[in-house]
């Protein structure tokens, strides 16, 4: 039997017990096949914030400079305003890429999840990336003031040992750290020295099947995982910071989806059924500090609107023409998780 909720996200994440999981139905076919080309964190300081990722994880900074003003409003941000951004990914990789965003001359800007409580439903919580030497990693984390919500956690779950946490860093910048200590990850998952590219982002949801039914009914993606709600046999420290006394009696659960199976690209939805936090979808929006959104790619934006349509999102969608570096001339549009996360789609131009 399952031990508590976050094996649960384990199972999901673990390709060696995946089998199980996988939920087969009928769903119309997925707006894009591409895992998720980026995910755009705001920050106060986006050179200062960057330096988690260059110096601990070896990403490579691949563009950084001031935002068009297109893009600005596209993201609904006044024209007085400017923004610089920093673009980075991990060596190799051709998807996964973080955009930290710095915004200046803006009016009303706060957190999109003040103090980040894992069961505050509304926006993207966290990136997952994978790890490797995660006692090193936490050593050098704290000593660059990022935080952990729990110490490392090992965890063991059918073949799978694996050791856990979650960092903090500035503007509520959470990554969530996996290390795979047996068996081997499979060879599929892209290389990486230390930390890997995010191959997957959290949402903490109202109703984990309702936000589960928008990407799977309306935005075509397949389940990875969807799993029954579940509560802990005994106490046991978790490393999304739930109290212990409460870790035997609160129900979770859990999906995990992908637009094609595939290693990275994944979204994750958790429903924390007994706990209620504070509800933050109002707050997704630019300028706010936090997760802001993530991209997809299609081949033809017209195209997938329309399909959209079809499948009944009752959303505006507007295209907007910009150019985005590093990708350059874009058309895109922005649709709203039922709770108020954004995601994006786009084509470039050729």
């Amino acid at each position: 039997m399952i031990r508590d909720f976050f094996q649960i996200i384990l199972l999901g994440l673990t390709l060696a017990c995946a089998s199980s999981a996988l939920a087969i139905e009928d769903h119309p076919a997925p707006i894009t096949n591409q895992a998720w080309q980026e995910v755009v964190i705001s920050v106060f300081d986006a050179e200062k914030s960057s330096s988690f990722f260059t110096e601990i994880a070896g990403f490579e900074i691949i563009w950084h400079g001031a935002e068009k003003k297109e893009f600005l409003a596209h993201l609904g941000i006044e024209n007085t305003a400017s923004a610089q951004s920093v673009v980075l990914k991990s060596p190799g990789s051709k998807t996964g890429y973080i955009r930290l965003i710095e915004f200046s001359g803006v009016n009303g800007q706060v957190p999109t999840r003040p103090g980040a409580r894992t069961w505050d439903t509304g926006c993207f919580t966290s990136i997952m990336m994978r790890a490797k030497g995660l006692n090193s990693i936490y050593n050098d984390a704290i000593k660059m003031d990022w935080w952990t919500e729990t110490p490392i956690t090992e965890l063991k779950f059918g073949t799978s040992k694996l050791k856990i946490v979650i960092f903090k860093g500035p503007q509520g910048i959470q990554v969530e750290a996996y290390e795979r200590l047996s068996p081997p990850l499979p060879q599929e998952f892209p290389e990486f020295k230390r930390l890997s590219l995010p191959f997957n982002i959290m949402q903490t949801v109202r109703n984990r099947e309702a936000s589960r039914k928008f990407f799977v009914d309306q935005l075509g993606f397949k389940n990875f995982f969807n799993g029954p709600p579940v509560t802990a046999q005994k106490e046991a420290q978790m490393p999304l910071g739930i109290p212990l006394n409460f870790t035997t009696t609160s129900r979770y659960q859990a999906a995990i989806l992908y637009p094609e199976p595939a290693e990275t690209g994944r979204v994750e939805l958790v429903e924390f059924m007994d706990l209620k936090g504070e509800d933050y979808y109002k707050n997704c929006n630019a300028p706010n500090f936090g997760i802001l959104s993530i991209k997809f790619v299609v081949d033809d934006v017209e195209e997938a609107k329309v399909e959209l349509i079809k499948r009944h999102i009752d959303q505006e969608m507007n295209i907007s023409n910009i150019v985005l570096s590093p990708y350059g001339e874009i058309d895109l549009f922005s649709l709203k998780t039922p709770d108020g996360a954004n995601i994006e789609f786009y084509s470039e131009k050729e």
